[in-house]
């Protein structure tokens, strides 16, 4: 009875752990999903101390991975992007969705709160 149980948590367990590694594969291969990686690859020597405080035009425009002349409809759609794959309700990190709203509205110039993690 006991092993009938094992086997059926081992299956399940199986079954979930497929389950994330197909999804995973499907983000990568639409270009999604790689929201860690966009923040990997947008740092470099001179951003390993962390954020500016207050942030800069110039980080906001790293953290969206755009120019910092880009017009509002070009930042609107690389932020929605972002966010679709790292909202907090979908399991992202709240703290990197909070950087990736306060850049948009740095470069937006609606500005008008503070980071909630200072």
């Amino acid at each position: 009875m006991a092993s009938a149980f094992m086997i059926a948590a081992g299956v399940a367990a199986a079954a979930l752990a497929g389950r994330a590694i197909v999804r995973a594969a499907q983000q990568g291969r639409s270009g999604g999903g790689g929201m860690m990686a966009h923040f990997t690859k947008m740092t470099s020597a001179s951003s390993e101390r962390g954020f500016e405080e207050p942030m800069s035009k110039g980080e906001a425009a790293k953290i969206l991975g755009i120019s910092s002349g880009a017009d509002k409809e070009a930042i609107a759609k690389v932020h929605r992007k972002l966010m679709i794959f790292n909202h907090p309700d979908r399991g992202g990190s709240p703290y990197l969705a909070t950087k990736v709203n306060e850049a948009k509205e740095v470069l937006t110039g609606t500005n008008n709160r503070g980071s909630v993690f200072r």
